[in-house]
């Protein structure tokens, strides 16, 4: 067996993670990559943040199967970098190492009560419901009728639509069980999606805004009182998608109320602070819509919020980090502030630009990079031949099993297995201890 040239070492086993991998092995250079993720699980934010009704956006996953299947790549699940690993572990063992942890915090907004049981990041939500460990036992109260979202991106809307479809609209998706229970007995009939600005400043997608249209039991809405003057109006030169989406908007003014559920899209509300003794009861918002200087106190009561105002990285020691941007700091894909890089050392995807862009918008990214890691990796000190064979071989002995792709494998027929029963396209395990399990093949009851 002939040794690489050159090995390359990625953490994070998402998007990003995979389309760098992908451009490291077709390049020219004779190089091996190691993709690490801190879960036994590919995948990343497809797996764990798009959401269970839109299954064609996870196809991509077939795209990453194929990824995995080329010479020279190597998946090691279960490995936390600054817990199982340290930076300075993979720069002993491999040329470059490259940082595609991808946005996994949520944005703050630094209000007073913000921090109230009953007030959750959005991100944290979609965790729950999409299965991820971290996130199972989330307390979540849906006992009230009103929930609230605050921001205006494709996110809470995501989480205002899952939030108001019925059992039967979630019943065949690979939403987590103990979510479709939960959410089965919510008692939630009013969401309301909160932003600062007017509709023509929303991110909604109009493919995701129409979707608003088509619920079972919940009719779309605008709130005609904080609309300000000509709030539809848009600039002849808008881009087609926006036009689109603010037409919808505009439409969902005019939406009838017939069902049992309601989903209304109010504007120009600034959070201001959180109320509340034990737990959230209250927000209060400042509405500028009538004009400059005649902002006016807006209350919603409800004992769930939902912040949907932008993710950042979670910090690694020993790397550099931008925490305005909220990314590794990098300088186009080269870790390190301003003119003092970190040699070897790479960012792709969400932890480089931070959470903007599609799936796809990751591997324009990744590419980027890695002409970065190819420029560089021949001027790079090298470590030693058989290091990153040996410091994955001491991770698995420490595992007690080989957490690579095989075992993944094992883990997706067994998921697959038991969705198929439920009529589901899968029904994922919900703990670490699950995964290893269904890796070798045991049962475990967690």
């Amino acid at each position: 067996m002939t040794v690489p040239r050159y090995r390359v070492a990625i953490v994070g086993a998402g998007p990003s993670g995979f389309y760098a991998a992908e451009a490291l092995l077709r390049s020219d250079k004779d190089i091996a990559v190691d993709l690490f993720e801190r879960l036994p699980v590919p995948y990343g934010l497809v797996r764990f943040g798009v959401a269970p009704d839109h299954p064609k956006l996870k196809q991509v996953t077939a795209v990453f199967e194929r990824i995995a299947a080329m010479p020279g790549f190597r998946f090691v699940g279960g490995v936390e970098i600054g817990v199982d690993i340290g930076i300075d572990d993979l720069r002993r063992s491999y040329h470059a190492t490259i940082l595609a942890t991808g946005a996994a915090l949520g944005r703050d907004l630094g209000l007073p009560g913000e921090n109230l049981p009953g007030t959750h990041q959005a991100s944290d939500f979609v965790g729950w419901y999409n299965g991820h460990p971290d996130y199972r036992d989330l307390t979540l109260d849906f006992t009230g009728e009103q929930a609230v979202v605050i921001g205006h991106g494709n996110v809470a809307l995501d989480v205002a639509r899952i939030l108001v479809k019925t059992p039967d609209e979630l019943r065949h998706t690979d939403i987590a069980g103990h979510a479709l229970e939960a959410l089965a007995e919510s008692r939630i009939r009013e969401v309301h999606l909160v932003g600062r600005g007017g509709p023509a400043g929303t991110r909604f997608s109009a493919k995701e805004l129409q979707e608003f249209g088509t619920l079972a039991d919940c009719d779309p809405g605008v709130d005609a009182d904080a609309l300000g003057v000509d709030p539809f109006a848009l600039p002849q030169a808008a881009d087609p998608e926006r036009k689109i989406a603010v037409g919808l908007l505009e439409a969902f003014s005019r939406h009838p109320a017939t069902k049992s559920k309601r989903c209304l899209f109010r504007f120009h509300l600034n959070p201001v602070r959180f109320e509340g003794n034990e737990r959230v009861s209250r927000v209060h918002f400042r509405s500028a819509a009538a004009g400059e200087g005649m902002a006016q106190d807006v209350a919603i009561d409800t004992g769930l919020v939902f912040l949907s105002v932008g993710r950042r990285s979670a910090p690694i020691a020993d790397v550099p980090y931008d925490a305005a941007r909220g990314v590794h700091a990098n300088a186009g894909g080269r870790v390190g502030v301003e003119a003092e890089g970190v040699p070897g050392l790479y960012a792709c995807g969400w932890s480089k630009r931070g959470p903007q862009g599609t799936i796809g918008t990751n591997r324009a990214c990744a590419l980027d990079t890695v002409e970065k890691v190819l420029a560089d990796i021949v001027s790079l000190p090298s470590p030693l031949a058989a290091s990153a064979d040996d410091f994955v071989a001491s991770i698995w002995a420490r595992q007690g099993q080989r957490l690579d792709f095989d075992a993944w494998r094992a883990i997706d027929m067994a998921e697959v297995a038991r969705g198929r029963a439920l009529g589901k396209p899968r029904e994922k395990f919900v703990s670490v201890a699950e995964m290893m399990a269904a890796a070798t093949g045991r049962d475990i009851a967690c």
